[in-house]
């Protein structure tokens, strides 16, 4: 009787040791970029080991499709491996590779994010894995500072709205049909701090209306990146100013006194050279 438990037990030992063999390790090894943006994209690379094991069929991974990640149209999360394939191949491990969106709504921290996994004749087993994510695009806000009617120069004004620090800020003007502009159409501002404003000089011609402008910089975690921004151009603010006839009369002023003093310096030495002249005769 003793003898026939033994038996009993050794045999539901092996059972259990058999459907145990196939001891899948699954492990998130990469995530790019780290951390990644809401919004954005990013490759992520999994790693399942264990898979040399006899024990071990036909695996099937599949990634879920649930907030915080986004599939593209047309794409799934599930990848499926014949054993044949990687018995064949001598893997000891494979790598599962994904490149998907991340929510907009994402919040910065850590997410959660689940995959399946399953080796033939076994229940599915549930992984939750981290995502890290980190808003750190910027954003603006434009507009005209002033435009000069007599030098055609524009100035731009740029303010960082966004808690996020930048760095190699550029403004660009592209090529559009309210705006001409002479010379350079893009301009290195510099770095610029949240809630901190600079200003950009262009020489252009401008029309009234809508003005596009793209502002290209290096976020905090080192990815250059484009927004457009777009401006109205009014002329009725920076034509008939105050300021402007002060600065057109005082310029008026400032060439009439030059004449005049090219004209007495003119007569002054004309004068001194008939009194030379005069004195030697004498």
């Amino acid at each position: 009787m003793l003898g026939f438990h033994l038996a009993l037990v050794l045999f539901f030992s092996l059972v259990f040791a058999s459907a145990d063999a196939c001891d899948l390790n699954v492990t998130l090894i990469n995530q790019d970029p780290y951390p990644t943006v809401p919004g954005d994209y990013v490759k992520l690379v999994f790693q399942i080991k264990g898979i040399e094991s006899p024990d071990c069929g036909d695996i099937t991974f599949e990634l879920l499709k649930d907030y915080p990640i986004e599939f593209d149209p047309g794409e799934s999360g599930l990848r499926i491996f014949k054993k044949v394939d990687y018995l064949k191949d001598f893997e000891t491990n494979i790598l599962i590779p994904y490149e998907v969106r991340v929510n907009e709504d994402a919040l910065d921290g850590s997410n959660p994010i689940e995959a399946n996994i399953q080796s033939s004749g076994d229940s599915a087993l549930s992984k939750t894995f981290s995502l890290e994510v980190e808003d750190s695009r910027a954003d603006f806000e434009v507009y005209v500072r002033d435009y000069d009617y007599t030098t055609h120069e524009l100035t731009l004004e740029i303010l960082n709205i966004e808690d996020s620090d930048v760095e190699a800020l550029t403004l660009e003007i592209p090529k559009q049909q309210n705006i001409e502009v002479k010379g350079p159409s893009r301009v290195v501002v510099g770095d610029l701090d949240s809630n901190e404003y600079t200003s950009a000089d262009f020489e252009a011609t401008v029309k009234d209306g809508e003005i596009k402008v793209d502002i290209i910089y290096t976020d905090s975690i080192n990815i250059r990146r484009t927004l457009t921004k777009t401006i109205n151009f009014d002329s009725s603010y920076f034509t008939n100013r105050i300021a402007d006839k002060k600065t057109t009369s005082s310029m008026t002023y400032l060439l009439y006194a030059a004449v005049v003093l090219v004209i007495g310096y003119y007569i002054y030495h004309k004068r001194k050279k008939r009194k030379e002249k005069h004195s030697k005769h004498h």
